[in-house]
């Protein structure tokens, strides 16, 4: 095929093909109609049609995710494009690696506010890692599979690729993919200063309280580096802990394993954190959900941060030590100059440390009060992880309460099993990255944790899972409000619920099998078990409706701008930390 004449569509569609491209999540409109006749036309491409695309983006990051390949979307020009900018800042947000094609005008006509033009790659520059205008087919090849290069190294991030509709019919020269060469300008660093690494060990040697602060870069640099994490953390026997977008990077059930860090982290995780005295970030970017107040997150501790986005590096926080490189290699380094020098824990700190860590954990800070009456949210998710256990599990989520829950109360022992909006927090992600998640594993069992608000937002790609008999199973927790909105509501804003109580909501059972799938409802705790056993042994898509309790908050919680050892345990948690000789904040 190598410098065969070819029209735009087809140059596209075959650049696509020799980048490993199985599956396409798109919507068709008339700027990219010589793409869908191009596709019609071949057989190694499967295109899955959304019902919006904002959905099509967030099912490309959901098949991203669980698989650790691109996601590809097709979008038409305009709407379509403009459509796609919620999902396109996701999955910047959450270094998601998509590719997103949208259609354009004509290239004579670009700039004439010509029917359905956008200026797409003017509105997508903020929120992509890189955009492309192509106006030459003869360069479109090349855009394609740089385009690829540029989503996957260093910080994965989404790409645009802007297609005027004459650049699609045209002729011209498809060139392959030069695989073995690097790019002119763009070269991540990938290995970390060897004097960095030497620095780095004898810190971590010689930590009397030391703690492993891990995120979403750990599974974003690929299952090998989630191996090497866990191996090395075995290694030392230090605590880790994870932020949201890095649950299943180590084992969830190992009793090393303090929690989730941050806003409605453990108790445990978060009084580590503050106390410890060298925090080992090992790709995680400081987010202010999980920092809370700078000024006092983790003062007394040498910080050392590896990263690959250099930028990322003294953003947020201002590190000791900083180890620029991918995150698999670099541990790899730490390992290789650990073993060879030798190097062991100071045991007898490191046991009183892990002493103190358990007065924190007796706390039990995910505890509730059981009813035998109304369904807890939190009991809903303890029965689903313990009757999904020894499935292979999916989890998805909407965002607000039931997202909190999820990652408090379900277990991963794996990454990429794990999917949720982190940065952006993308009410309506839950659902269609389901979908696409349940695309890239036809066998698994793929949940999306839903509240009944967020789960509104993209409720059309129900047609979607019933076009393709995608078995994916939302499980609701529905308690009649937008409930982190009343969470805030009530406990900083005395109590006003202005405008979050949902008062017309549909009846799910109905709706789910209006779109020709299976609608469940559980109301009392003995009804649960048998509708989530129900819901896993349909071969069909379900909403199981959980009606939970209206008033329940997330707890643990650090309001907004706090420091770590301000937690609020409860509705009536306001009692002052004590403090040790030492300064450190106990219990």
């Amino acid at each position: 095929m190598k410098n065969a004449q070819m029209n735009g569509a087809e140059i596209l569609l075959k650049a696509l093909t020799d980048q490993g491209v199985e599956v396409v999540f798109g919507y068709p409109g008339g700027a990219v109609l010589p793409i869908y006749d191009a596709l019609f036309q071949q057989k190694a491409i499967r295109h899955i049609l959304v019902r919006q695309e904002g959905g099509a983006v967030h099912a490309a990051e959901g098949y991203a995710r669980s698989t650790g390949k691109v996601g590809v979307v097709l979008v038409t020009s305009g709407p379509g494009a403009t459509n796609a900018v919620t999902g396109l800042t996701d999955a910047l947000m959450d270094s998601i690696p998509v590719i997103c094609l949208t259609g354009q005008v004509p290239t004579h006509l670009i700039g004439n506010d010509a029917f359905q033009e956008a200026d797409t790659t003017g509105i997508t520059r903020p929120c992509t890692k890189h955009n492309y205008l192509v106006k030459d087919v003869n360069d479109l090849s090349r855009v394609v599979h740089e385009a690829f290069y540029v989503a996957t190294t260093g910080r994965p991030g989404p790409v645009v690729i802007d297609l005027p509709k004459d650049v699609l019919q045209n002729k011209g020269i498809y060139k392959g993919a030069a695989a073995s060469e690097e790019h002119r300008s763009y070269r991540p660093q990938v290995r970390a200063e060897a004097d960095a690494i030497d620095q780095a060990v004898e810190l971590i040697a010689n930590a009397k309280r030391p703690i492993f602060y891990t995120g979403g870069g750990v599974i974003n640099s690929g299952n090998v580096a989630s191996k090497l994490l866990t191996e090395f953390v075995k290694l030392t026997g230090y605590p880790i802990t994870n932020t949201l977008m890095g649950l299943g990077a180590y084992p969830g059930s190992d009793p090393q394993f303090i929690g989730m860090l941050g806003m409605h982290g453990t108790y445990e995780a978060n009084l580590a954190m503050y106390n410890c005295d060298v925090m080992i970030n090992v790709g995680a970017r400081f987010d202010d959900r999980v920092t809370g107040k700078i000024a006092e997150f983790s003062p007394k501790s040498k910080k050392i941060h590896i990263d690959i986005d250099p930028s990322s590096i003294n953003k947020n926080v201002l590190v000791d030590l900083p180890l620029v490189g991918d995150v698999a290699t670099v541990l790899r380094q730490i390992m290789k100059r650990w073993k060879d020098g030798g190097h062991k824990t100071d045991k007898k700190a490191l046991a009183a440390w892990w002493k103190q860590i358990a007065l924190w954990r007796a706390r039990d800070c995910l505890s509730y009060e059981q009813s035998k009456k109304i369904i807890k949210p939190q009991y809903a998710l303890q029965r689903l992880q313990e009757l999904t256990k020894h499935r292979d599990t999916y989890i998805t989520t909407e965002v607000g309460q039931h997202q909190m829950w999820a990652a408090q109360f379900l277990k991963f022992e794996s990454p990429r099993h794990w999917m949720t909006s982190g940065g952006l927090g993308t009410m309506g992600y839950g659902l269609p990255a389901a979908i696409g998640a349940q695309v890239a594993h036809p066998k698994a069992l793929v949940i999306d944790v839903a509240g009944e608000a967020s789960i509104m937002m993209n409720i059309q790609e129900l047609s979607t899972a019933r076009q393709y008999r995608l078995p994916v199973k939302v499980f609701i927790l529905n308690n009649q409000y937008m409930g982190m909105v009343r969470q805030w509501q009530e406990l900083l804003h005395g109590s006003r619920y202005s405008e979050s109580y949902m008062e017309s909501l549909p009846d799910f059972v109905k709706l789910a099998e209006s779109f020709g799938g299976v609608g469940l409802r559980a109301t009392k705790p003995e009804e649960l078990d048998g509708v989530i056993e129900q819901m896993l042994a349909t071969d069909n898509f379900v909403i199981a409706d959980i009606m939970v309790d209206q008033t329940e908050n997330v707890f643990p919680m650090i309001p907004s701008g706090a420091a770590h050892y301000d937690m609020l345990l409860g509705p009536a948690d306001k009692a002052a930390r004590p403090v040790s000789e030492e300064g450190m904040v106990l219990v």
